[in-house]
């Protein structure tokens, strides 16, 4: 890490020599903390030592302390012998209470093995920024201009204002932090002037770096912009970073999370000479980011950090280290009943069992979800396929088509085969359709946005279009995904049929057609589409390419309405004289949600009957419910689905039998 590189005096990419090292065994080792620290619990040296046996040490190392779940740099200030010496359990261990001031200049509190999962970005930023602040003269050589700017981009959450610290850290720079908002100001030339005095401090302190964080609050479009002071603190941006004299000395870094906002005359070359996109991590990213948020965390041996990296689909830094904190929380929680929170100290026997398992990470990610499926509507599902009675040759369709494609990706790739990219179910109301939407999300371990067609109709010009483009660019985010539009029909009628809309609904179309195989890939985002109108659909959207699969999902007939009751009655209390079979043959053309609704309205009946007090549903309640409720299909609808499979054409598809 950061600390072992400064105690060695080498930076990152340099060339080091290792030899083994000549150290004989520790006596005594002194080490006092570098800031304030409050240690409440007897005996927490012993408990730390046991954390540093067999590592070596020297007089001047700095070394990393973990206190409770925060961490602390302390330094070696006294070995005996001297030299260097290995800790072993005869080694007297002590911590100093006293801070030691003014001894870690140059140690950088975040440093690049802080910023995980950025590999490539972080070279990228240390060849535009750290390169021509440490070695200008490679830049005299080439007869090129360094840099003045970098424009970090991305989703919250990932990490810019991490990177840009970490940058300033490593370099040793004057750092200037600035909140873009907070130079914003009612007085005319009171925002120009704050940002003249930044490049002042930052020039007079030079070598320097300037850090705008979220630029475009201070740099919008102009001609988007209705007030005159943005216009003005953009101006007065252009010019001084085009009238920087200390060029290399002072660089200036932005970070936005809405780069489309920014003014087109930053970005060119010149001034933001380089954009950096700081995306979400993938699977190897996330758990190097979760190895650094728990590498001072007592695991123990179940917690699998690859397992975790493997799920944890669209989570960006801040989300992991949520995680990572939240799961320290759910171990806390376990430990409290067996602590005494009067005592002064907390005993030694309850810290040394300490540790944070499975478990507490498995509920911390029930509470913790993907920043960016917060504004949209996103739902972790909970249903597996075993909740689904019948439907056997609906799932295994839907395996194939989708959750192989999730769950093995490598072996579609190596076979060549490309997953279809949609997915249509279609079928009478109550058959089932979102659930199987569901169990697919769930059991391929992806992640779930579910939208319903009529939520994206808005009266206002292009807000309809802009929702689809929402929805699809936060499914890049965070894929692998399922993204399940519900009543899809709302959104997909037909062109040309629709009349009074001021065309709403052909431009809704076109944007779904556009994102669905236009020029950004979509990478394991799944469109699943649900409709009891295919019908209505347009045509368009029905070509292979963007909706390749169309799997009617059917009336379950006896063998597969007795499945479906026996999934309903799973843990409800039965008389001996119901019989499950007899039921399934009583319910000709009843969809799953009628009979979901047959069992709990007999359930109902048997608890009025009983004084609401528990008690076992019998065969009478069945026979009493059933001679109040029918079929919510009639038998000339699924007639008509089942012609619409064979002509796939909405031709003579008379769906209005549906009661």
């Amino acid at each position: 890490d950061n600390l072992i590189r400064h105690n060695a005096g080498v930076n990152l990419g340099e060339k080091v020599i290792v030899r083994p090292a000549q150290f004989k065994e520790a006596q005594k080792v002194v080490l006092a903390p570098t800031q304030d620290v409050h240690i409440i619990a007897s005996g927490y040296e012993r408990i730390l030592k046991k954390t540093f046996i067999g590592r070596p040490l020297s007089r001047g190392d700095n070394v990393w302390i973990t206190v409770f779940g925060s961490g602390f740099i302390y330094r070696v200030i006294e070995t005996a012998p001297r030299g260097i010496v290995k800790i072993t359990d005869f080694t007297q261990f002590v911590l100093k209470d006293e801070p030691i001031k003014g001894e870690l200049e140059g140690v950088p509190r975040i440093a690049y093995e802080d910023v995980g999962g950025m590999g490539v970005q972080v070279q990228k930023v240390r060849e535009m920024i750290e390169l021509p602040m440490r070695h200008p003269e490679l830049f005299r050589k080439l007869g090129i201009e360094p840099p003045k700017g970098v424009l970090l981009h991305g989703p919250p959450g990932t990490g810019k204002t991490l990177l840009a610290k970490a940058v300033a850290n490593e370099t040793q720079a004057h750092f200037i932090s600035v909140s873009a908002p907070t130079i914003m100001s009612k007085f005319v030339g009171e925002a120009e002037e704050r940002v003249r005095q930044i490049f002042k401090e930052a020039e007079e302190n030079a070598p320097s770096i300037i850090f705008i964080d979220e630029i475009d609050a201070i740099a919008p479009k102009r001609e988007e912009v209705v007030g005159e002071v943005e216009r003005r603190v953009v101006a007065q941006l252009l010019s001084l970073m085009d009238g920087m004299e200390s060029r290399g000395n002072v660089i200036v870094i932005a970070a936005t999370n809405r780069v489309n906002s920014l003014d087109e005359a930053l970005r060119r070359p010149g001034r933001f000479d380089r954009e950096i996109e700081i995306g979400v991590p993938d699977k190897d990213g996330r758990k190097e980011i979760l190895q650094i948020h728990t590498r001072g965390m007592p695991l123990s041996k179940d917690v699998d950090l690859e397992y975790f990296s493997n799920i944890t689909h669209g989570f960006v830094g801040a989300d992991l280290t949520a995680l990572a904190k939240e799961s320290a929380m759910k171990a806390l929680r376990r430990y409290l009943p067996e602590i005494n929170l009067q005592e002064e100290q907390i005993p030694e026997s309850v810290l040394e069992k300490m540790q944070v398992e499975r478990k507490d990470f498995e509920d911390a990610l029930k509470e913790i979800q993907p920043s960016a499926l917060r504004e949209v509507m996103v739902e972790i599902p909970n249903v597996k396929w075993d909740d689904i009675g019948a439907l056997e040759e609906v799932k295994g369709e839907l395996k194939q088509a989708v959750e192989w494609p999730l769950k093995f990706p490598k072996s579609f790739e190596e076979m060549g085969i490309r997953p279809p990219r949609g997915v249509l179910l279609y079928g009478p109301p109550g058959t089932g359709k979102t659930l199987l939407a569901k169990a697919i999300a769930t059991e391929s371990h992806a992640n779930f946005i579910s939208i319903k067609g009529p939520e994206l109709i808005s009266k206002w010009v292009g807000e309809s279009e802009k929702g689809i483009r929402q929805v699809f660019k936060k499914a890049r985010q965070v894929a692998p995904v399922v993204v399940f539009f519900d009543e899809i029909d709302a959104i997909a009628s037909i062109r040309g049929g629709s009349q009074g809309d001021s065309g709403v609904s052909e431009r809704m179309v076109n944007q779904l057609l556009t994102e669905l195989d236009g020029a950004e890939n979509l990478r394991d985002v799944v469109f699943l589409a649900a409709t009891n109108r295919p019908d209505l659909i347009d045509p368009g959207l029905m070509r292979p390419g963007r909706i390749d699969k169309v799997i009617e999902v059917k009336v379950p007939d006896e063998r597969a309405r007795e499945a479906i009751l026996k999934v309903h009655t799973r843990g409800v209390p039965l008389q001996k004289g119901v019989s499950i079979a007899d039921l399934a043959k009583r319910t000709p053309n009843f969809s799953g949600a009628d009979l979901n609704n047959l069992v709990r309205e007999a359930a109902l009946l048997a608890l009025n009957e009983n004084d609401m007090k528990p008690s076992p549903i019998g065969k009478k309640h069945f026979d009493q419910i059933l001679q109040k409720v029918s079929s919510s299909v009639a038998p000339e609808a699924v007639e008509a689905y089942s012609d619409y499979k064979k002509s796939k054409s909405p031709e003579g598809f008379q769906p209005n039998y549906v009661r």
